[in-house]
Formats: C-alpha cells, structure tokens, sequence
C-alpha cells in the first residue's frame, strides 16, 4: 500500500535521506517556492545577535530551587533545599546546587517575574515558544521557526547544516513551524552526543565508517547508468548536486560539527559526559559554524513525585553544563553575538506536595517563573522584576513571553512588527500587539 515517507523516515535511509534533506529544505537547484517562503516584510535591522541557544527545560524547572530561592518561606515551600548561595555579583543569590553558575552570575541577567497564568503543558510551551495564546485561529511558529525564516534562508544563508536545529528530540507539544510549513522545522539530530560517536541522523550512519561510505559511494557512481546517460536532465543534474552536497555533509567539513572528538577530552569532560552537557557543546560548536538557532530540548523537569531527589540529580548536570557553556562561549567571543535563552514553559508549585503520593513534588505553575538570558547584547548581573516572599505571585515588572521574545527579536535585528508571510495572505506579525488582546509589559529594556 503506498503512503507517504516522512522526512525521518527519508533521514534513516542515510545518503539518500541527506540529500532529500537538502533538497526538501532548497539548499540546492531549482526548488520550487513555496508561499511560506515568500520574502517576509520589515525583516532586519542592525542586531548584536547572530544566533540563539535555547536551553528548554522541558517539563518545567522549579524557580526556588533554581534562580529565585525563598529560604525564609521554610521548609513548606524550600524542602531540603534551604541554603542559597551567593553568586560573583553581589546581593544575587541562587539555589545551592548551582555553584558553578554562581561563579558565572557576571554573564547572564535573571528574569525572576515571567507569567502567563496557563498550567497546561501543550498551551503553556505554545505561549513561551510563540508569545501568543493557544486557542486562535492560526497556529503561530516558533522562535526557533522565525528565527529560521528571518536570518536563515531569506537571508541568505548557505550552511549544508539546517539553520534550525534540535538536540536530540523535537518537544513534540506543539508545531514549532506553525502557518510556515514543513521547510520551518527544526532538523532533530537524535542520537546522543555523550555517545563515543554520535550518530546524528542522515549524517552520521551507526556502525559505519567514513571509509565505507565513501567505498558505497563509489560503487553507486559506477552503477548508476541511468543517471550517465540522463546527465544533461536539469532534475538530475539539481538531484546530482544535492547528492554531491550530502556527501560533503556527511563525509565533508560541514558533517565534522557534530564530531566531538576533534574537542580536548578536558573540555568535554568540563561540560560533563553527559548527554546534557555534550548537547551543550554541539549547540556551541554549531553557532561557532554560523547555524542560527539551537535548541537543546533537556527533559525530566516535570517532577510531581519525589522533586528533591531528582533536583540532587539533575541540577549538578544542569550546572556544569550550562556553566561551561556560558564560560566557552565567552572565551570565544562567543558570548557577545549569541542569545542563550533558559526556561521552560512554566515553573513549579511554590508549595510542595508532600502527601502521597507526590511525596514531596511540586506541580505546574505558570503564575510566576523564572527564565535566563544571557549574551548577544543582553547584559550580565542584573535581575528583572522579583516575585512575592513565597514565589507564588509576581511582585513587580511582570514579564510576559511576548515581551522576552520581542526582546530577543530586536537584538538579532529582527523587526517584532515584522510581517509573517502567511499562507492565505491574511496579516501575520512577529509578536502581537496590545490591539491583539495579548498581555504584554514591554521589551526588556533594563537589560539591553
């Protein structure tokens, strides 16, 4: 029975899914345009930001446990988690578990007020990714998605890697290409990078070597008659090129990013073996090779049970990873053209639930959360707004996510008025307006 492939499907068949990549995303030939790749309106100005990682804490990370700890609401709200620490900037205190983002408070600026009321996860991921409110008539895309339109392929950008990129899995709670299409998607590598080889998928084939590719690559050539004697066929000719650019993804320069093993075994080991702090890396090494927009799609935050136990796990992780990042990109001179963006789509329940059988979890809260920014002409040390004595209201300077968003935009010189090319033709912005009925505080002025 026929049906259609997918593009992960497509991907699994390894050249020929490397080169339907390139092609299904027009990186070669005479691909037809589509309206979703129409030249959007008021697209640039001049931005300090090249590219944006995106560390998205899937599930939903705990502000008091993190960036905005309440010690003296006592252990109904703190647990064992009671002893904030201070960081290099003085008076900013953050959860005790991160020491090494203590160290590295100087870089990046603590947004202590952001809201948007929703508790679910599927809405509230769509309101932090789009800054709009689920249930419209139109599914909006991503930041990532806009972010891919505006300074990926309708500015030029010639990269064989997508200019969209998820480490390892897509979130999967909502389109991240919304009325843009397919092209818009984030490219999902899979895999995982704390692996001795990382087996990105369609570049990076498991159990095969650089030698035998090439040795396959070889027999195709020699076998493919049809392909000689159609040579002068423009199709063939533009589906040759893609194959020529997919072997140079996989086997060429470009496909090396992905290759850790070319980085000192110190500074893998300071991000951590792990598959977090080894995302990081990549995400690194992909901005420093011109891919515009990372997300690191990090799981587990969703801790209705048994929260602190999983806090002394996963938050060292988080740390060493993060921290490292924060401190190579710097080191780079990184740090000043590129966005690092912390958050997750809410936070969690102030108030800890200690009966069964949540033995000590926190639930969603999308009341008050805390999100991070660091880089790309976001200034360091500073916090923005302050939540109330237990964590559980915003005090002042609510930040909405359109207001973060419109922010990150006008920093990688992305116009938040900016027209969306919309598939029926209908007027589609960047970031809403208050004529839009969208809450909203204003950009984050304070610390740009």
């Amino acid at each position: 029975m026929n049906r259609a492939i997918s593009r992960r499907e497509a991907m699994r068949s390894g050249l020929l899914g490397a080169a339907g990549l390139l092609w299904a995303d027009g990186l070669v030939g005479s691909v037809p345009v589509r309206a979703s790749q129409m030249t959007p309106h008021g697209v640039t100005t001049n931005g300090k930001a090249k590219a944006v990682i995106q560390i998205w804490m899937w599930g939903g990370p705990p502000h008091l446990d993190t960036f905005d700890p309440k010690p003296a609401a006592g252990a109904d709200y703190c647990g064992s988690l009671n002893r904030p620490i201070p960081t290099n900037v003085d008076g900013v205190v953050i959860g005790e578990l991160l020491p090494l983002l203590a160290k590295q408070a100087d870089k990046y600026s603590i947004i202590r007020s952001m809201t948007h009321g929703i508790n679910g996860h599927e809405t509230a991921a769509y309101m932090v990714q789009t800054g709009r409110p689920p249930g419209g008539r139109d599914v909006y895309p991503s930041v990532g998605a806009v972010v891919s339109l505006f300074k990926g392929y309708n500015a030029g950008y010639k990269g064989l890697i997508p200019p969209y990129i998820v480490l390892t899995q897509p979130q999967g709670r909502f389109s991240e290409a919304g009325f843009l299409g397919a092209r818009y998607k984030p490219f999902a590598t899979g895999g995982d990078p704390a692996q001795t080889r990382f087996a990105v998928e369609g570049v990076v084939a498991q159990g095969i070597t650089d030698q035998r590719q090439k040795d396959r690559r070889a027999l195709l050539q020699k076998l493919d008659t049809l392909g000689q004697t159609m040579k002068n066929d423009k199709s063939v000719q533009t589906f040759d090129q893609a194959g020529q650019q997919a072997y140079d993804l996989i086997l060429g320069d470009a496909g090396k990013v992905f290759d850790l093993t070319q980085e000192k075994t110190e500074l893998r080991d300071s991000y951590g073996r792990t598959t977090f702090g080894q995302a990081c890396l990549v995400a690194r090494r992909l901005v420093e090779h011109g891919v515009p927009y990372v997300t690191i799609n990090y799981g587990g935050w969703d801790t209705h049970e048994q929260h602190f136990q999983a806090m002394r796990r996963k938050l060292p992780e988080m740390d060493r990873g993060m921290a490292t990042l924060l401190q190579d990109l710097s080191e780079r001179g990184l740090l000043d053209s590129t966005i690092v963006w912390w958050s997750g789509e809410f936070g969690r329940t102030p108030k800890v639930a200690w009966e069964p059988p949540w033995n000590g979890g926190r639930h969603h809260y999308g009341n008050v959360f805390s999100a991070v920014v660091a880089g790309g002409g976001f200034k360091g040390g500073r916090v923005v707004g302050s939540s109330d004595d237990k964590g559980e209201q915003v005090r002042d300077r609510p930040v909405y996510p359109c207001d973060l968003i419109a922010s990150m935009y006008e920093l990688l010189g992305i116009d938040p008025a900016g027209k969306l090319p919309h598939p029926q033709g209908l007027e589609a912005r960047a970031i809403p307006t208050a004529a839009d009925g969208v809450k909203m505080g204003g950009p984050l002025k304070e610390i740009m």
